[in-house]
């Protein structure tokens, strides 16, 4: 099993159109400033707890700063057996300058 990569704009339809998993894989501070809504905050110390505890059959859309680290995490929720897994590309900073410009 693979995961799929998508752009923002992607993303926000796929959040418009359906129930998703929004995960931000930023560093705490990064998140505190600014992330999209709903986006749940993951860090090594609460991933374990993320994995045993979210529904693996909903999409699960992953972003970090530039869309580069997210890859590598989207194969690791693949291996944890989460089914539906996309990575944003360009991440939180292409985000902000597509989607947030257009709303």
């Amino acid at each position: 099993m693979n995961f799929n990569r998508i752009n923002p704009q992607q993303c926000l339809e796929m959040m418009n159109e359906k129930k998703v998993t929004l995960l931000d894989i930023r560093d705490g501070h990064a998140y505190r400033n600014a992330h999209i809504e709903n986006a749940v905050h993951i860090e090594e110390i609460n991933v374990d707890d993320f994995v045993d505890n979210t529904d693996k059959n909903l999409p699960l859309i992953i972003y970090c700063y530039h869309g580069h680290s997210s890859l590598s995490a989207a194969a690791y929720f693949v291996e944890k057996g989460f089914r539906d897994v996309y990575s944003m590309d360009g991440g939180f900073e292409d985000w902000r300058n597509t989607v947030t410009s257009t709303r």
